[in-house]
């Protein structure tokens, strides 16, 4: 028997939206705690270092972030759906996949570290220094992954507020070691990775213990039903076309830091701290997707057209109310900002040339996130893997079309690639919706 699914409404959607915009923030801001406290030394070598390493962790750990996103779409359909059961298996399963995923990625660190340095083009000093960073912090993965999956299973049964206070301690424990360990005691960039890899432990911790308090008196989970081949599959098939999804996403991504450290290390050191407004921005942003990440995904489990509706409406609204208020908090602030996040005067006036590309970002990210909660929500995964590749032959058509203005024309290739997302998401939504609800 279905669970009644609640009528959708702003309350509602900031009840899980807001938390989950803090919570969001902690991979991109672990890199930014670091960028800030490295770049207080004033070495634009060891400022580079941490940028080049920070957008690779950001990259990476992103690429596995269907064990979130996945988690939070199959959790709150379960929860519309009623299987109670089904709850608690989806929070096991994650865990092994996650513990599994990262000793993988700790097993493969010498090739994967000499791949992704060698993508990057940055310069021998710069390499040598974000070499010992990601030698350290790779170390997190297992417990990077297993927070993914703690996290969405917390918004996917809307307790989000629970998510926030996980992700919080993760972040004030990450601020408190950098402090530490860098400026303190001098550990330089190793101080940094080492204060991300304390704070992710310490994080798995808080989130475990939650979990199990959360659980404690329901009924256990059967060896059947923990290994249901149907759903296991259907796990596989939906998290295999997100990864690939997030792939083409983070393939732009890893371009345009490669296209700006070809450039020099001053370019690299600015679209670097520019970088982590556009990640601020996002994953701001993509608070809301999980909004709709939840509520969609519950009412598609309880099959309640009028709720999907709903859901998607306010998030659309509010979602660009956001954008803008975003918009004027980037062009009021962000020169000051920058100031904030480096010393080096060239490094800041390089970024100041930027800003206004980062400032218009938001208006043209907005769809696209939004549609990314949708589609996962109603696990529509195959439909957002595709349109994903789409958009990413649209964004190197656009840089190819723009490379010859520089690092003014790899931005306005970025923000192409944000409007290609939404719109072509926006154009293949009303006939999933049609489909996915045949009366």
């Amino acid at each position: 028997m279905l669970a009644p699914t609640p009528k959708v409404t702003t309350a509602q959607v900031f009840a899980i939206a807001g938390p989950a915009m803090v919570a969001n923030l902690t991979t991109p801001l672990i890199g930014i705690v670091a960028t800030i406290a490295i770049g207080r030394l004033g070495d634009p070598t060891q400022l580079g270092g941490v940028a080049v390493s920070s957008v690779i962790f950001d990259c990476l750990f992103w690429l596995f972030a269907f064990l979130r996103m996945g988690t939070i779409a199959f959790t709150a359909q379960a929860l519309g759906a009623g299987e109670t059961q089904e709850i608690s298996a989806l929070l096991l399963r994650g865990l092994v996949v996650a513990g599994l995923t990262g000793a993988v990625l700790i097993a493969l660190q010498i090739p994967l570290s000499a791949l992704l340095m060698g993508a990057m083009g940055g310069s021998e000093g710069v390499t040598r220094t974000a070499r010992i960073y990601f030698s350290i912090r790779i170390w997190s993965a297992p417990l990077a992954f297993a927070n993914y999956v703690v996290l969405g299973w917390l918004i996917g049964q809307a307790r989000a507020r629970l998510a926030l206070a996980v992700q919080i301690a993760i972040n004030l424990i990450n601020v408190a070691a950098t402090v530490v360990l860098v400026l303190v005691a001098h550990a330089g960039i190793a101080g940094a990775a080492m204060a991300a890899v304390i704070a992710e432990a310490a994080g798995l911790a808080l989130g475990v213990l939650i979990a199990w308090r959360l659980l404690r008196g329901k009924p256990g989970i059967s060896r059947a039903t923990l290994f249901d081949r149907t759903k296991l599959m259907r796990m596989v098939t939906v998290n295999r076309d997100i990864m690939i999804r997030t792939a083409a996403l983070i393939a732009a991504f890893l371009f345009f830091t490669a296209q700006g450290a070809r450039a020099g290390d001053v370019i690299l050191a600015a679209n670097a701290v520019l970088n982590n407004f556009l990640m601020i921005s996002a994953f701001f942003l993509d608070g809301l997707a999980n909004a709709a990440e939840q509520l969609c995904g519950r009412a598609y489990g309880a099959r309640d057209r009028s709720a999907f509706s709903g859901a998607v409406r306010l998030v659309m609204l509010w979602g660009s109310g956001f954008a803008l208020v975003v918009i004027a908090v980037f062009v009021l602030t962000g020169p000051s900002l920058i100031d904030a996040m480096t010393t080096s005067t060239d490094v800041r006036q390089a970024a100041r040339d930027m800003l206004w590309f980062v400032a218009l970002s938001p208006i043209l990210a907005v769809f696209a996130f939004a549609y990314d909660g949708i589609f996962v929500g109603a696990t529509w995964a195959r439909d957002m893997r595709n349109l994903m590749v789409l958009s990413l032959l649209i964004f190197f058509a656009a840089w190819f079309s723009l490379k010859s203005f520089g690092n003014a024309g790899l931005w306005g290739a970025m923000l192409v690639f944000y409007a290609a997302r939404g719109g072509l998401q926006a154009r293949r939504y009303p006939a999933l919706l049609r489909a996915s609800f045949q009366e």
